[in-house]
């Protein structure tokens, strides 16, 4: 018997394609070559190939938030990636980032293959995103016009397609797309996509296969010349807002979302920002977190990710301080003044500084016997396991070391329905769904550590931070793994937020279509508290104090973020 044939999935196997009707995928008004003259099709993606568009920072937000705020049927107004606002917000803005064209923000190697395109007589350059056509076509087309950058064709995600489809997915209007685009230029001899998710990469590679398939068969299709079809993946960045834009912007989604709700009468949850508490501590910054690790050998050679580096807080309380606590170390924000007393090493496993108050008549207040730092562990030892310390070595006079704490709290930001009845102690725990209530991404967000030995293992100073590698498939709905962070001798150091609000990150994510496979983590503290997810001790080294502003008059909490109100 012979084999069944594959199924034709091109539907308008005979209808004629013209240029008129392939204009109708553009949103520019501008003419398209003539059939005869395309023997090359260049088709780059927008987001994160192109352009290193931000994303949810996942030192901002608990896990749960990140895949929220992603999710268009969470928001009436559509959520991230629907919002042109997010995307406007990038660096310091659009009115001073348009004059210095994003600079900083594009991949440079797929700018200098867009240029190439464009003085390549004979081919066709395309820009595909799916981005809403409703939202982004002006946007877009200024940020390619300040790079200097023309394409033929800009084709972002309609509602209803030329030929009145609606489309489920991303992919599914890049396909119908595509469809057209091969059969309109039908002398067209190879075509290129530029593509970073894993996901669309392995859609586009099928469709293409798909489509030779059909042709082999001998279905009755558009005359059109074979094509050889090649689909290159994309290395991408993870870049974020800066984390007071980024909150900002949040908030006004989530004003939009509930001013919409009331409007409308929708009976839908409205939503509000609060905040997950993991610890307090004397917070200790990234520059005094290094001289505190000279105090110390640690192995000169450990394979990867044998040593952690932690020396980034003295605990108080592995949990949000009550406001009697509070009371009694001055609050958030006060300072603190150590000196360094003695070192020690735990069976090569443990390294740890005892500190004593300056002066020593100060008041202080922590959980634990003794105020100790935990400097660094090897995998597998605990925090906890510094208390077994009985010998400590004397740090002699001429190397004493003071150094100055800051009272703060690690803390990350989720995007949580509004409860009248929730109290404001009972809004610092995450609220627990019941099971498959969500998708398996959108589950078990860490409600935060309940132990001491949980709350150090937290941090890992942001300068030895890292993130997994980000090699492909590791981003937007399936690249790269989870990930560990700040063992010594990992690979890449961390970053984020900086200068211009940029950061790295191997975290995943997902955009416009892709819900439904990856979980988030992360951590973040900035310069007035800390913010983190303790499972993958990601984060920077804050101290509290400083306030970001408040949005609208709701004003702070704790001297932190804006929980309500913009």
């Amino acid at each position: 018997m012979s084999a069944p044939r594959a199924v034709n999935p091109f539907g308008r196997k005979l209808s004629s394609r013209t240029l008129t009707g392939l204009k109708r995928w553009s949103c520019q008004n501008k003419e398209l070559p003539a059939v005869s003259q395309i023997k090359t099709i260049h088709v780059y993606d927008f987001d994160n190939t192109l352009f290193n568009s931000p994303l949810p920072n996942p030192k901002l937000w608990n896990g749960n938030t990140i895949g929220v705020l992603q999710e268009e049927q969470y928001f009436a107004n559509g959520g991230w990636w629907h919002d042109s606002r997010i995307l406007a917000a990038t660096g310091e803005g659009l009115e001073k980032e348009e004059g210095r064209a994003w600079e900083g923000w594009w991949n440079e190697q797929i700018v200098s293959l867009v240029k190439l395109s464009m003085e390549q007589k004979d081919a066709l350059t395309v820009l595909l995103s799916g981005r809403s056509e409703r939202s982004f076509p002006e946007l877009i087309k200024r940020m390619v016009r300040s790079k200097e950058l023309e394409f033929d064709i800009i084709s972002l995600k309609p509602e209803v397609g030329p030929n009145d489809q609606r489309f489920q997915s991303t992919i599914k209007f890049k396909h119908a797309f595509l469809e057209d685009l091969m059969f309109t230029y039908k002398d067209a001899e190879e075509i290129r996509v530029y593509e970073d998710r894993a996901k669309h990469v392995k859609g586009f590679r099928d469709f293409f296969t798909q489509f030779k398939k059909v042709q082999m068969d001998g279905e009755q299709l558009p005359a059109r010349k074979p094509i050889a079809a090649e689909v290159i993946q994309v290395t991408e960045e993870a870049m974020t807002l800066n984390p007071v834009t980024e909150v900002g912007e949040v908030q006004r989604m989530i004003n939009d979302h509930n001013i919409g709700l009331s409007r409308n009468g929708i009976n839908v949850a409205r939503l509000q920002i609060k905040r997950t508490i993991f610890y307090t501590g004397y917070l200790i910054d990234p520059a005094t977190t290094e001289k505190l690790l000279n105090f110390v050998q640690l192995p000169p050679s450990t394979s990867d990710g044998e040593i952690k580096v932690l020396a980034n807080n003295l605990l108080i309380t592995p949990r949000p301080a009550p406001r009697s606590i509070l009371k009694k170390v001055g609050g958030i924000g006060a300072k603190m003044t150590w000196e360094v007393t003695g070192t020690a090493v735990l069976e090569n496993k443990v390294w740890a500084a005892l500190l004593k108050p300056v002066p020593e008549t100060a008041k202080f207040y922590i959980e634990n016997r003794q105020p100790i730092v935990v400097l660094a562990l090897r995998r597998g030892a605990r925090p906890m396991d510094a208390a077994r310390i009985q010998n400590w070595q004397p740090v002699p006079r001429n190397t004493s070391y003071c150094f100055e704490t800051t009272v703060g709290e690690k803390v990350l930001l989720r995007v949580e329905a509004e409860n009248p009845e929730e109290t404001e102690w009972d809004s610092l725990f995450p609220t627990k769904y019941p099971k498959k209530k969500h998708p398996p991404e959108l589950e078990g967000t860490p409600a935060g550590p309940n132990t001491a030995a949980e709350a150090n293992t937290s941090s890992a100073n942001a300068h030895r931070q890292h993130y997994p590698p980000r090699g492909r498939g590791s981003y937007r709905g399936g690249r790269g793994g989870a990930g560990g962070g700040g063992y010594r001798g990992n690979p890449r150091g961390g970053g984020g937020g900086g200068g211009r609000g940029r950061g790295r990150g191997g975290y995943q994510y997902r955009s416009l279509d892709d819900v439904g496979e990856r979980s988030y983590s992360g951590g973040y503290q900035t310069g007035f508290q800390s913010y983190g997810n303790d499972e993958h001790q990601a984060g920077y080294h804050g101290y509290g104090g400083t306030s970001y502003p408040g949005y609208g008059g709701q004003g702070t909490h704790n001297g932190g973020l804006p929980y309500n109100g913009y």
